[in-house]
């Protein structure tokens, strides 16, 4: 290889790819038109192959030492920008894509929400008309401390805080994650599940309330509930969306209902799971603490509720 006549074709490419990342390094990626980030990733991949070929000619050290500099300025503004603009995206995701996905999908959710409120008024009912309902639904050991020691058994959690909010965290994931898989077998699961829960918290709230433990339960309740509750309802509709892809597909062919009706899915996933996070910290840690007033219990459940409904509700302008 004749060096110079190499150099000589090869320079005007290194001058172009410096005077790009001058100025991408003075006033950033977003100065670039398209054609030029285009241009600096093909002048990347280029001169890297000359770094390539100048190490194995041996043309200097002078050279060699030029060129990995231009190659590792140009993968910092490339790959560090990508970097930027993949957060940049998560970023809107949350601030704008997620609220509208909850909008747009609010009728599945809100069918989730119902069958379990359903459930829960079904256990109300019944275990108030017949007491031998109650040990169909709630576990015998917890009837008997409620019932007959007139103790709730929150108090437990306290001491073994971060294995505790472990456990829920895994727990409520585990019962989310179900039901948006149950949306694979026509929604049949999914209901269930909605159901089943609306049926549990109905008949514990139904118990503490006969043996007046009302008012310290739900005060253990709102805190993380008004995270976890939604979080399983946005699960349920996650599980219906996948259901009304299979069952009515509508004018689309089902292989497109899935990937549309399934994208939603997904995105409402993007939410439980950092709701299910928080609510198990919450659970762990804020909830049980007898240290924390029960007052302050409620204001702060409600306050975290009208948080989520104000960011569920928000709107991108224009």
């Amino acid at each position: 290889m004749n060096i110079q006549r190499w150099i000589a074709r090869r320079e005007p490419n290194w001058q172009r790819l410096e005077a790009l990342l001058r100025q991408v390094e003075k006033k950033g990626l977003k100065s670039l038109q398209a054609a030029q980030i285009k241009e600096l990733a093909s002048l990347y991949r280029s001169i890297s192959a000359d770094l390539a070929r100048a190490r194995t000619q041996q043309v200097g050290n002078t050279l060699i030492q030029n060129l990995q500099s231009l190659t590792t300025r140009a993968y910092a503004q490339i790959y560090q920008g990508s970097s930027r603009q993949e957060w940049q995206a998560v970023l809107n995701f949350y601030r704008w894509g997620l609220p509208t996905v909850i909008q747009q999908t609010f009728p599945y959710i809100a069918f989730a929400t119902a069958l379990f409120l359903l459930g829960a008024l079904v256990a109300w009912w019944y275990a108030w008309q017949d007491p031998s309902f109650m040990s169909l639904i709630v576990p015998e050991s917890l009837i008997v401390r409620v019932r007959d020691r007139g103790e709730l058994w929150m108090g437990s959690i306290v001491g073994i805080e971060p294995l505790a909010s472990t456990n829920i965290m895994t727990n409520n994931l585990s019962v989310s994650f179900g039901a948006v898989a149950g949306g694979m077998t026509a929604g049949l699961y999914t209901a269930f599940l909605m159901v089943f829960n609306g049926l549990m918290i109905g008949a514990i709230g139904t118990l503490v309330g006969q043996n007046n433990l009302a008012y310290p339960f739900w005060g253990f309740v709102f805190p993380h509930g008004s995270l976890e509750l939604p979080a399983i309802f946005f699960a349920g509709g996650a599980g219906f969306l996948l259901a009304k892809a299979i069952v009515f597909p509508g004018k689309h062919r089902h292989p497109d209902a899935l990937k549309f009706y399934g994208s939603q899915a997904v995105q409402l996933v993007f939410a439980i799971v950092p709701m299910l996070i928080i609510a198990g910290i919450i659970e762990g840690f804020i909830s049980p603490n007898p240290l924390v007033p029960t007052p302050f219990k409620y204001l702060f459940g409600m306050g975290l509720f009208v948080l989520l409904v104000a960011y569920c509700s928000h709107r991108k302008k224009g």
